[in-house]
Formats: structure tokens, sequence, C-alpha cells
């Protein structure tokens, strides 16, 4: 390469199809003075070549200018999201603290002596129904109930001849034949025989029943959480032999601050927490008795069918309950806090069609529900604030709209 001159015929030929561009450059320094070369440039654009020739340093920034923007004029400014404050109504939030309860625990016992003979449920086990739990010694009482069962029918064969005697007495007609007496007496001896089948007919169904109560069966659908006793022990009334408890039926209890008894209403919302998750639970019942030492109340709720939770497992929930005003809201986002205390906001205004400037400005804020903050002061209602891209801002500059409003 010699002098200031560039051969414009030198130039590579045409590659269909190759999109390439090459620059050659030489770069000298003599005296001081920076003196830029460029050997040549090629622009294969489609089926055209060009070859450009550039002498001097303002024709190569002219060139470069040409192809592209320079970069301060392309620098995008900040892209942030907006919000309108709005005014809704105020809701007031309590995080409570409670515990899953079954609706149905019981302690199984057994309703007659005897010696365990059959345990047919361990702790854990999973049970229906009417399932037989365990079951008791049954050879005495079996025995009680044959003799009861033998002593009723032969009662009640003593009825049929009873019966029959006095059928007999009164076809052959009373004052002929047989004395009126006779027949009374007959018609004496069917009604204790009657007297006598129901009583022994009574004791047959009551052996029965204690037959029957040699086997415990599950009351209702649960689980084994605790079992006491073991085969060959001997056992009384009232005795506890096992727990059942029932899983399905849960409930849950918490003891809400006595200020909120008289606001909860239809509208008030109860939100059971499931890891991050927030579950509505329908609440079953307030009981109207306030503790004394704590000052609270019991509030029973449902088991969201969602949530997966055991007997006296620990859980927490939301409350919302309206305060019956109206106040100014803007999101959580919205707010700065900074470390002495201080909260603000950024409120954008329209510089034009596709810009906005920001400016700071200090909020007092009230009580925070649903992911909203109510602003008691420093706020205007249908003002605009940033809810995204506020991290990095500074004091009237200007940004451009990088989402939709979230709400």
């Amino acid at each position: 390469m010699a002098g200031d001159g560039i051969d414009p015929g030198s130039h590579y030929p045409h590659r269909p199809g190759q999109l390439l561009s090459k620059v050659r450059t030489g770069v000298f320094i003599v005296s001081h003075q920076l003196r830029l070369e460029i050997a040549s440039i090629e622009l294969n654009l489609g089926e055209k070549d060009v070859a450009t020739t550039v002498k001097s340093l303002p024709g190569l920034v002219l060139f470069v200018c040409s192809l592209f923007p320079v970069l301060t004029a392309a620098q995008e400014l900040p892209g942030v999201q907006l919000e309108t404050v709005s005014s809704e109504d105020i809701v007031q939030e309590v995080t409570l603290n409670g515990t899953v309860k079954a609706l149905r625990v019981s302690g199984i016992s057994t309703a007659v002596a005897g010696l365990l003979d059959e345990v047919r449920v361990e702790t854990g086990d999973r049970v229906s129904r009417g399932d037989v739990l365990v079951a008791l010694d049954d050879e005495m009482v079996t025995w009680e109930l044959a003799a009861a069962r033998a002593e009723a029918e032969e009662a009640r064969s003593r009825l049929e001849e009873a019966r029959r005697r006095l059928r007999e007495a009164r076809s052959v007609g009373a004052g002929r034949n047989i004395a009126a007496t006779e027949v009374s007496a007959r018609e004496s001896e069917v009604a204790a025989s009657e007297a006598t089948l129901a009583r022994l007919e009574a004791a047959r169904q009551q052996v029965e029943v204690m037959a029957g109560r040699h086997r415990v069966t599950a009351p209702f659908d649960g689980v084994v959480s605790e079992r006491f006793r073991d085969l060959g022990e001997w056992v009384t009334p009232g005795d506890r032999l096992l727990t059942l408890v029932d899983t399905e039926n849960l409930r849950l209890d918490f003891q809400v601050p006595q200020a909120f008894f008289k606001r909860i209403d239809d509208n008030s919302r109860l939100l059971v927490q499931d890891g991050q998750a927030l579950n509505r639970a329908a609440v079953d019942v307030l009981v109207p008795v306030n503790d004394p030492r704590s000052r609270t109340f019991l509030l029973r709720a449902i088991k969201p069918e969602s949530v997966k939770l055991l007997p006296g497992m620990s859980v927490q929930a939301v409350l919302r309950v309206t305060t019956g005003e109206q106040g100014l809201t803007v999101s959580r986002d919205a707010i700065n806090r900074y470390p002495e205390g201080r909260t603000t906001v950024w409120i954008a205004q329209a510089a034009d069609e596709e810009t906005w400037t920001v400016q700071e400005k200090r909020v007092r804020l009230g009580t925070g529900f649903e992911g909203r903050v109510e602003v008691t002061s420093g706020l205007e209602a249908d003002q605009r604030v940033v809810v995204r891209g506020n991290e990095s801002l500074s004091e009237g500059i200007s940004v451009r709209i990088a989402e939709r409003e979230s709400r």
C-alpha cells in the first residue's frame, strides 16, 4: 500500500448467495497526526457488489453513520410499568394461627367385661364404619344365648298348647259339656303363656345383644391413632381400647381477637396458607364465648379440599374483614422503603406521547391487603405511579412505558 489512493478496480468477484462485508484498514501515526486509511470496503448486497473508497477520517465517519445510528441518539429510556391510584373499600387483615382438629375423635371401649380374644387392627390402620376392631371371648355368652333361645321356644310351644285347649273348650260350649269356669281357666292359661313367651323372648334378645357386644366395631370411617390393650387382657366397660380419628372431616380452629367479632360477615374471607398459596376456607361457626384470659373467641372453619392437612397440625390463615371505609390504594410494588423509615412512590407525568417524567413523592401508609397498600396522605386519585422498574429511577428523568398498566 502506497500513497493515499486506492485502485477502484481492486475488488473481489461476486459470490452468489453470500452476504459478506470485509474491511481492510491501515493505521499510521506520523508527526502526532492520526491518519486512517481504508484499503477497501466491499459490501455484497444480494446480486450486486458495491466497492466504497474512503480517503479520510471525516469520510469514514460519514460512512459509518450511514450504516449505524449514533449510540447516544439510540440509547433507550428506562422502561417502567404504571398504575393508576384508585379508590376502593379498605380491608383490614389479621394473621391467625390455628390448629387442625378432627370433627370426630373417639376413644373406643367395650360395653361388656371379657377377655380380649382377637385384635384386628394396629396403630395407623384405616378402617371403615362397621369393621370389627377387637373381639372378646364369647364362649359363655354363646351358651347363654342357646339356653335363652331354647326357653323361648319352650314357652312358644306351651302357648300353642294352651290356645288349642281353649279352642276345644269353646267349641264344646260352656254350660253343656264343660263348665264355664274351665273355659275361663283355659283363657287365663293362654294369657299366662303369652306373658311367659314375651318375657323369655326379651331375655333371648338381651343375651343376643350382649353377645353382639363382644365384637367392637368402628363407629365411623377413620384411622386408628392409638391402641392401648392387647390379646389376653381382661377389660371392663369403659376401658379405653384404642383411639379412632376421622381424618376426612377436619376443622380449623382459630382464636380471633374479640375486636373482630362484630365485623365478621358474609363479605369476610378466611384464606388458609398452603406454602406460598392462599386457599379460601368456609367459616363453619363462630363461638360467641369470649376467653377472658386471651380476649379472643373461637372461629371454626372447614378445611379446603385442596389443602393437605392432618389432625393436630398447626395452620396459618389470613382473615380479611371490611372496615366500611373508602381510601386510596396502590400496589405494594409501588412503595419504596428506606432504612430511616421513609416511604415514597414515583409519580409519572406525561411529557409527550411516548415519554413520561418521574418525580419521587413521600407518602404515609395505612393498612395493607391483597397485595395493596392504603395511602393515607401524599397521593391523589387518578395519579400514575411506577410499579415496575422503580429500582433505579432518579428525580426528573424521562422514562418510557414498557408494560401495560397492572390494573
